[in-house]
């Protein structure tokens, strides 16, 4: 073993506190970044294999009722592949022990056989027998929300009739990877299932034997599904279809595509913001490390060593650290990716997951940590190298003296070591500044981590609390007549009752389109508010359409201009309706306008397509077997159920992935703060051993140095909240979808829990190097050199 060699492992041991906490920033770095890009590829890599292996449809459409015959025509339309016609309808699903209400929808398949397009992937048991009626497919979130095995019955009422099913397998399809009743903006397993069953059975149970209302279509590579949706729509017009459509607008594929993106944006921001601290702290931190040595690197040059070969020394020792905190990095983040991943196949409803790590994202985060560590090495030795062996080896000399700010403008009630304190600041401002900078990073990291639980909060208020106010939505399978609504409202324990009308259409500016609902609402509606920007309830316009912040920016339109609007429904109209103004929502987006309004852009009378129900509290249990029974109730929907499946989906992702992020933050800010102190311990063990032997007590010299410790602390924090604020608006802006935004809002928890964390890291840290101060050897301080 050569000389340099056993220096280096010497080196190590001794640095050993310093370089694990070196170790812990690099390793906390690259594992964010090793486990978001990751995560990110191993859910497209799934999501793709999923598609192709169940023959996942490009183009889907709903229709009232049509002729299987039908099917043959459409099917000689150029580009496409394979069509394949079913029957959807929505049903209610009544369980023992589970008293809220339970909807679901039910789609066909080929007797006894797998769809040839949106196969079935069968977790447990087999399909339905061949021209069984009694049989059925669950979905596999249902089944475990309720603890449904193969073989168990089921009650399901189908057009107000009662009919007892046998469970004959659990499923999984492409269609409903994000899974969604049809209308909410938050997924319910237990609420909302989904069945499958035998053509035949469907047909008789609906009353649509010989006829379909639903076809998916799979495209002959290359063709555009532009023509291919024009030729269907077109053909299906007559018959009362909804549009066709592609994957971008079906429901699962469209919340799945919001998720990944919003997934890929906190990917491409978060981990480079953790790893971009990380390399400056590793800059910061091996250029101080090396100025320690200044007396080490003088040594090897007069015994004849070249400056090149001193260099690779010191690089080789921050290599080593770099490698090592690297590689607990990638680990770390590999389990992490698992961990995650497990929690995101739960939420989104994949078969299994096709793992991937691409080689260049762990390599990546090497070279960003490694190339820091090189940088701040070559910069600390290079200044070494500038000295002649002779002078070099001679301690640095000591500041030349001069009084301070604060005793320039006369004021010096401060005691001694306080003075010390700030002398020394004042006279290393470089210094002094890297360590505020390295600090305030740790707050901001702290605050971008943590900022997200009260945003969330702050969009559920706005939500449900003032947009939406109502216990229950009860939805119709079709448009009724507006005394539905006086119905609804004279049944036992309804307050009071509402209707809207919603339907679907395709909003257009420009060569900007989005489809969407209409929704309107009455203008003096009790429990539905549009809010303006301040958050104010504005009541609705005479004329014009309401839209949503964000969905005004997709469409890039202004109060004032005209909107495109191409009806989906009934008579298909295409209409121009000015843009009145814009509304605040954080969650999903919307057009808003008087039911009346709507009537008359339609051209049809009074009509509803459910209803807002305010009731008397915990009688839903009693209310809902009453609303089940009335025919062309389609579903019922609880406020309160959707706020808590919200907080679900929150905490099973963002949450989640947030909790990771304050840990590592946490990490960050320990490591930056114990490195500050065991740096100027190092820097300052001569002058805290001199104070020693002058008389100066153990907590007087501890108050010197860990005194300065947490001064910087202090100043840090408002740079720290500015750098924080700044970085959470960033991530704002890289987290608006279609799904949700969330808003900026950093309240007093906010900032005290990021202060707290770099308060008690800093602590910590000086807790670490009190003992070293107690062992402080003053007969070294005495033989120290002149």
């Amino acid at each position: 073993m050569s000389t340099l060699t056993t220096k280096l492992l010497r080196n190590l041991w001794q640095l050993k506190g310093q370089s694990l906490a070196i170790m812990l920033v690099l390793a906390t770095g690259v594992a964010m970044y090793v486990m978001s890009f990751a995560m990110v590829d191993t859910l497209r890599l799934t999501q793709q294999t999923v598609y192709q292996q169940q023959h996942f449809a490009d183009l889907f459409a709903d229709l009232k009722r049509a002729p299987e015959q039908l099917a043959q025509r459409l099917q000689k339309i150029p580009g496409v592949a394979t069509l394949e016609t079913r029957v959807r309808a929505p049903v209610n699903l009544r369980l023992e022990n589970f008293r809220e209400p339970v909807t679901g929808q039910v789609l066909s398949i080929p007797d006894g056989r797998q769809p040839q397009l949106n196969r079935l992937y069968l977790r447990q048991g087999q399909l339905p027998e061949p021209w069984r009626s009694d049989q059925v497919l669950i979905g596999e979130a249902f089944a475990e929300a309720h603890g449904l095995m193969v073989g168990d019955p089921l009650t399901v009422v189908i057009q107000g009739r009662l009919q007892r099913l046998t469970i004959t397998g659990i499923a999984l399809s492409p269609e409903f990877i994000y899974q969604i009743r049809p209308g909410d903006l938050f997924p319910d397993f237990a609420r909302y299932g989904l069945l499958w069953m035998n053509r035949s059975a469907v047909e008789a149970a609906f009353g649509m034997t010989g006829a379909f209302n639903s076809l998916t279509v799979t495209l002959t590579p290359g063709y555009p599904s532009d023509s291919v949706i024009a030729a269907l729509d077109e053909v299906l017009a007559p018959w009362g279809s909804l549009g066709a459509h592609d994957r971008d607008d079906l429901v699962s594929h469209r919340f799945l595509e919001e998720e990944l993106a919003q997934l890929e944006a906190m990917a491409r921001f978060l981990p480079v913001v953790f790893l971009g601290v990380a390399a400056f702290l590793l800059n910061m931190v091996a250029a101080r490390l090396i100025r320690t040595q200044r007396e080490q690197i003088a040594v090897l040059k007069a015994f004849g060593y070249d400056n090149l070969t001193v260099a690779g020394h010191y690089l080789s020792l921050i290599l080593v650290i770099v490698f090592l905190g690297a590689l607990l990095g990638v680990i770390a983040g590999l389990w992490l990716t698992d961990a995650l991943a497990g929690i995101y196949q739960e939420f989104f409803r994949f078969p299994f997951l096709a793992f991937e790590l691409r080689p260049m994202v762990p390599i990546t985060a090497i070279l960003i940590a490694g190339g820091a560590a090189v940088i701040g090495t070559l910069a600390a030795v290079r200044a070494a190298f500038r000295l002649p062996p002779a002078e070099a080896m001679r301690p640095e000399p000591p500041p030349v003296y001069r009084r301070t700010l604060l005793e320039r403008l006369g004021i010096h009630w401060f005691s001694q070591p306080t003075r010390m304190i700030l002398r020394n600041l004042e006279r290393q401002p470089v210094k002094a500044l890297l360590s505020v900078t390295g600090l305030a990073f740790a707050v901001a990291m702290m605050m971008l981590t943590g900022f997200q639980r009260s945003s969330i909060d702050h969009m559920m208020s706005v939500q449900f609390q003032l947009a939406n106010t109502q216990d229950a939505t009860v939805t119709f399978t079709d448009a009724v007549p507006e005394r539905a609504i006086r119905e609804l409202a004279a049944l036992p324990d309804v307050l009071y009752a509402e209707g809207f009308r919603a339907v679907a259409a395709t909003l257009r500016h420009g060569h900007r389109e989005y489809r969407t609902a209409l929704q309107g609402y009455e203008p003096d509606s009790r429990l539905s508010s549009i809010l303006d920007t301040r958050l104010q309830a504005q009541p609705l316009p005479e004329r014009g359409v309401m839209l949503t912040d964000h969905l005004a920016r997709l469409l890039g339109v202004e109060p004032g201009d005209l909107l495109e609007v191409d009806i989906l429904e009934g008579r298909r109209q295409h209409l121009q309706i000015p843009v009145a103004g814009l509304v605040t929502e954080f969650i999903g987006v919307g057009a808003y306008l008087q039911r009346g309004e709507l009537s008359r852009l339609l051209q049809e009378g009074p009509r509803v397509t459910g209803a807002l129900l305010a009731l008397e509290a915990g009688q839903l249990d009693q209310l809902y077997p009453v609303l089940e029974e009335r025919p062309g109730v389609a579903g019922v929907t609880l406020r309160e159920n959707s706020i808590n499946s919200f907080y679900e989906m929150m905490d099973e992702n963002i949450l989640v992935f947030t909790l990771f992020s304050m840990f590592m933050a946490g990490s960050i800010a320990f490591a930056v703060a114990y490195n500050n102190a065991r740096i100027a311990f190092a820097e300052r063990g001569r002058e805290l051993a001199s104070l020693r032997v002058l008389g100066f007590t153990r907590p007087e010299v501890a108050f010197i140095l860990l005194g300065e410790l947490l001064l910087l602390t202090l100043v840090a924090l408002l740079p720290g909240f500015a750098l924080g604020t700044f970085l959470c608006w960033l991530l704002t802006l890289a987290m608006q979808t279609d799904l949700y935004r969330i808003p900026l809002i950093l309240n007093t928890g906010t900032y005290a829990m990021a202060a707290a964390v770099v308060l008690v890291a800093t602590l910590i840290s000086a807790l670490f190097i009190a003992r070293n101060l107690i062992r402080l050897d003053m007969v070294a301080a005495l033989k120290a050199p002149e």
